[in-house]
Order: structure tokens, then sequence, then C-alpha cells
């Protein structure tokens, strides 16, 4: 079930996307339209991202008298992510038990950090999209004057299967956070791990650099805008749409992935593709972006993994 739905919702909805589609467009554009050079500028800044991430964790585990080795901590991370490619969502315990295992870290209070990492994140992504939508008012004032188009055109451009397939993406994603929420407290019934876990989360109040911890949480989410924005050089169709577009398109697709599917795939190309489509890109085209930019993001999420099990095979346990 864990396995099997998310894939079967992200099929579907991939299904449904590119039903009928040219695939011939697609060689083509890996072939001669897209440029490999600002893919491979992208590629760094996934990886810095989620260095970043590690070096965070480590130092939100710091103040409960926990010093994991740096690699230790980055290598899970990228384990972590890779795993949710698998099984959605398992990397968070996946990392903490890799810890466990490597640097005999208590695995509850671990829990614990990655509660409050998750919080600090959601926090930051809401600033972030409360930023954007303020920042968008004049622009989408100015664009309805200049094209005297009106909200109920605007949103006529989304069909019914589209508000169908957002009705399940949230469907989803209410039931996945409930089964969360229903497991959490089913974990939780032991005193102890409770109290590991409390102090976990609130080990953030004792950090020895706050600056450092909000360099390390704003640099996540820059790495990850930049990762995203710099694909947009790759094609023709957007390398003019700006940064503010790439902004939208980067909050919409951030909240898209909260849906249980492997690496958000399924949701996150419908949501991205509905921004470009807005922005005036057209849907064969947008529909090449999402495919591309998404597939190849999820190799390198793959191949970071793969060295994050080298890695961990070659690394030797502390001893307790």
């Amino acid at each position: 079930m864990k396995i099997g739905l998310p894939f079967l919702l992200a099929g579907a909805i991939l299904w449904w996307m590119y039903r009928g589609f040219d695939w011939d467009v697609v060689k083509g554009a890996l072939s001669s339209e897209m440029s490999w050079t600002w893919m491979l500028l992208s590629m760094p800044f996934g990886i810095l991202a989620q260095v970043f991430r590690g070096l965070r964790w480590r130092q939100v585990l710091e103040p409960m008298g926990e010093k994991p080795r740096i690699h230790t901590c980055i290598n899970a991370i990228f384990l972590s992510y890779a795993s949710s490619l698998v099984v959605p969502r398992v990397g968070e315990i996946l990392r903490c038990g890799v810890l466990k295992r490597y640097e005999g870290t208590n695995f509850s209070q671990s829990i614990g950090t990655v509660v409050t990492e998750r919080v600090v994140d959601v926090m930051l992504i809401l600033i972030i999209t409360l930023f954007t939508i303020l920042l968008q008012i004049p622009v989408f004032a100015k664009f309805m004057m200049s094209t005297g188009l009106s909200f109920e055109a605007l949103f006529s451009r989304f069909t019914a299967t589209g508000y169908l397939v957002t009705f399940v993406c949230l469907f989803v994603l209410v039931l996945g956070m409930w089964l969360l929420f229903r497991r959490f407290r089913l974990f939780s019934k032991t005193r102890d791990v409770v109290s590991d876990v409390t102090a976990g989360i609130l080990s953030v109040r004792h950090l020895r650099n706050p600056l450092l911890f909000l360099f390390y949480s704003l640099a996540i989410w820059i790495c990850y805008y930049l990762h995203f924005y710099l694909t947009f050089f790759c094609f023709d169709f957007t390398e003019n749409l700006g940064a503010i577009a790439a902004l939208v398109a980067f909050v919409v697709g951030t909240f898209a992935v909260l849906v249980p599917t492997p690496n958000g795939a399924g949701p996150w190309h419908f949501a991205v593709k509905t921004i470009l489509v807005l922005y005036g890109v057209g849907q064969t085209d947008a529909a090449i972006f999402v495919l591309l930019v998404h597939t190849l993001q999820t190799f390198l999420v793959a191949l970071l993994g793969i060295y994050a099990l080298v890695a961990l095979f070659l690394t030797k346990p502390r001893k307790a």
C-alpha cells in the first residue's frame, strides 16, 4: 500500500497529462533545443541544498550532546531523499536510523529534531509564499488591465479534469497527514519516547549559534530556488519569463510536492505546468519543461542516494 498507492497516483496523473503526447518532440528537445550547460549549472545547487540541510541538522543535534560526523549527516540526508523516491516520507525516519547505526545518536531525539526542522521549513515557505503573493499583486493587476482578461476567463483555462486532479491531490495530502498523525500517536505511547522526541523538538532553543542556523535555513531554500530557476534558461520558451515567474512556479511546486508521490511526481508536473501556461507558455512546451526538469532532478537525487550508500558502506560505525 505504501509503495503501490503513491506510484499509482503519480502514474495516473502523468498518464492523464501525457496521453496522446508526441514523444518525438521530447527527443528533439533533449538533442537540440535544451541547453545542457544551464541544466548542469543548476545541479550543484540541488546538491548544496541537501548539504546545508545536513549541516543544519547536525547543529540542531549538538545541544543534546550529540556530535555526529559531518559526512554521516550529509550522507544520511542524501539517502533519505533517495529512499523517498520509493516510499514517500520514509526518508525522515531512515536518516535518523542512519545516525543511530553509524553515530550512536539517540533515535527518538533525532526524530524530534526532524520535527523542528520541518516546522522551520514550513514557516519559511509560508513567508516566501506570502512574499510572492504580495509581489505578484501589481503584476497581475497590470496584466489584467493591459489584456482585458477577467479572473473568470483566466480560470476558465482550468478544465474540469484539472479541478478533479487538484481535488484528488488535496484529498490524498489530507489523508496522508491524518495517517501520519495517527501513527505518531501510536508511536508516542511510551513515556520515554515522548520525552526524547520533545527534547529533540526543543533543542533549537539552545543553539550555540542561532545566526548560523538561520543562514543554513535560508541557504537551503535559496539553493532549492536556484536549482529550479536556472532550468528556465535551458529552453527558449521559459528563458524570458523572469525570476518572479520562476518564484511563483517554485512556490506552487513546493506545495504540490507535499502530496505523497515519489518526489512529487504527477502533482508537481501538473502544478508547475499550469503556472507556466498561465504565464503564456504553450501546453506542449510546458509539458516538455516539467517532464525533463523533474526527470533530471530526480536522477540527481537517485545518484546522490547511490553515492551515500557507497560512502556509508565504507564508513566505520562509532564505538559506543
